[in-house]
């Protein structure tokens, strides 16, 4: 431990950690904005620079380490001054047009240039805008990438680099005319982007945001001759009361059907019933394989993002991913068959809407290997937006439930939306499917947390079922490589995004760094809570393959919620 003073403050802090490191401990704010948490350090923005006694020049406070006896000032004047006049830097390579523009700005209620602006006390700024006059990148299906806002806080190449194991993001040219861009400018459609949007959590400035879809939704909702569904993925209830204010984990179940079904939807509708219908097609599908010994280890196939990265990188594993479309899809395709013919409607005439935190489900709603079965897919934070537009008081609306027939699910569905839980909600199911046994402890709490790489080891009945949980594609590609030096695994879960869906790229932002764990907490307390925590036993899921299906695996489920993938370039 090393004795420091910041602000006259006399502190014990430890050795090897940052100025900046230590100021926070101390709850004194320093701002910044290249700076992350998770990420490598880069100093580029240089807004944190601090005063260190008998130090000539001002000292970056994030890529500085604290030494004994230091004495640290953060607001002095020389530094207030030299903060205020490189932000006016800053925001010259900023398009200026956001002063006008920025109530249609992505990052309008969660703009970090707006936050520290204040911060730091800008009232005017005194240069000349240096304009860009770069085109929009709309190549993905996902993501839109506005550069004449970046600047280059490096954070998403940074984020793509070291948390994703991508690296699709790089630099062009020096100076005021520097700007991130994909390789030989390509666009994000058009490079091995996975659309995880994990740059979009990272990015300050609304630089990039998803693909908007809200006009469409809003254009099916109003159309009379349209019958318009909605499906919510498991993350979203956890997450959608967030931009109203709430505190990060507040479950609003009740609420977000609500306010859809106040929105106008002909049926609110839950993904959760897919995903419990994803654990049957999956968990028949592992079982068939260890029995006839084919290929093996089985991957999960529930994340898109997960699936673009093996076309990409390792697409000689292409036939150990599951068959399985995603719960997404597979609502998507049970729609427009069986509930189209129970409801007595034309197909052609169904909008089905997704609301998801994930930005790939955009692209996977557009993959020809899914047909049509998704119409439009809203991110969690594009639905706070048209609630805010109808006018819904979301804290306070009286809480509904979800319409029955495709909306009754388990607790192992819920749990779909954090890192882990496909692999716990699996187990539960195949355990009594193997061996007609109830299983006595349902809760496999080995796979659950933040750990990017979990290893277990079932036993089922004298079988040793070996599995691991992923997240985070950087891991992905160290458990691939474990698998290709030949570690022996019988089925593995992958999820794109650090966290699982709780952490997807079209949740909302949030400044709270424990917001996944707080997150997580309440989704795996909605399980805890219900009643029918397996998905083996939902009575509507039981329903479908009795009217509809028959039985997993059969002729019919594997025309509806099977697909295969393909190889794609490097």
């Amino acid at each position: 431990m090393l004795n420091i003073e910041i602000d006259g403050l006399k502190l014990s802090v430890e050795e090897g950690i940052s100025i900046l490191e230590a100021a926070k401990k101390a709850n004194i704010y320093i701002p910044t904005l290249c700076y992350e948490k998770e990420l490598s350090v880069y100093g580029g923005c240089r807004l944190c620079v601090v005063e260190v006694e008998g130090e000539e020049l001002l000292k970056p406070a994030c890529a500085t380490s604290v030494e004994g006896g230091m004495k640290i000032k953060t607001h002095s004047r020389k530094v207030r001054k030299l903060r205020q006049n490189l932000f006016e830097l800053i925001i010259a390579t900023h398009n200026i047009d956001c002063q006008l523009n920025c109530l249609t700005c992505s990052r309008n209620r969660s703009c970090e240039l707006k936050k520290i602006a204040e911060d730091i006390g800008i009232e005017k700024v005194r240069l000349d805008p240096i304009r860009g006059g770069h085109s929009v990148d709309n190549s993905s299906y996902s993501i839109v990438r506005e550069p004449d806002k970046c600047i280059s806080c490096n954070r998403c190449i940074r984020k793509c680099e070291e948390i994703q194991g991508i690296g699709i993001f790089t630099t062009a040219n020096r100076g005021p005319d520097t700007v991130v861009t994909t390789f030989k400018d390509m666009g994000m459609g058009n490079v091995e982007c996975t659309n995880c949007g994990q740059c979009i959590l990272s990015c300050p400035t609304g630089a990039l945001h998803e693909v908007y879809q809200k006009e469409k939704v809003w254009q099916a909702l109003e159309n009379e001759n349209k019958h318009v569904i909605v499906q919510t993925a498991p993350a979203v209830r956890v997450a959608i009361s967030e931009p109203f204010s709430a505190k990060a984990g507040e479950i609003s179940t009740g609420q977000l059907v609500a306010a859809l079904k106040r929105l106008g939807f002909d049926a609110v509708f839950d993904t959760n019933f897919a995903a419990d219908l994803t654990i049957m097609e999956e968990g028949t599908e592992l079982i068939n394989r260890i029995n006839n010994k084919e290929t093996l280890p089985l991957f999960t196939s529930c994340s898109p993002g997960w699936i673009k990265f093996i076309e990409h990188f390792y697409p000689q594993y292409l036939s150990n991913l599951s068959s399985a479309k995603s719960p997404q899809q597979m609502f998507g395709a049970v729609a427009k068959n069986y509930y189209a013919e129970k409801a007595g409607i034309d197909p052609d005439d169904l909008v089905v809407v997704s609301v998801m935190p994930c930005t790939a489900k955009k692209f996977e709603a557009k993959r020809k290997e899914m047909g049509s079965d998704v119409d439009y897919v809203l991110t969690t934070r594009e639905l706070s937006g048209l609630i805010k537009a109808a006018g819904i008081d979301f804290l306070n609306i009286e809480e509904k439930e979800y319409d029955k027939l495709l909306g009754v699910s388990s607790g192992a569905a819920d749990i779909f939306g954090s890192t882990g839980g496909v692999m716990e909600a699996a187990l539960r199911t195949a355990y009594e499917l193997i061996t007609e046994k109830e299983l006595e402890k349902i809760d496999f709490e080995v796979l659950r947390g933040d750990q990017g790489i979990k290893k277990a080891s079932v036993n089922i009945e004298g079988f040793e079922l070996k599995v691991a949980v992923v997240h985070g594609l950087n891991n992905a590609h160290k458990i691939m490589k474990m698998i290709d030096e030949g570690e022996e695994f019988h089925f593995v879960e992958f999820m794109a995004c650090p966290g699982g869906c709780l952490n997807g790229g079209g949740q909302p932002i949030s400044y709270d760094e424990d917001v996944v764990e707080k997150r997580r907490k309440a989704i795996y307390q909605i399980d805890k809570n219900k009643k029918l925590r397996k998905s083996h036993e939902n009575p509507y899921i039981k329903k479908l393959y009795e009217e509809y299906l028959d039985k997993p695996g059969s002729e019919l489920a594997h025309r509806l919620l099977h697909t295969e993938y393909i190889k794609r370039g490097i």
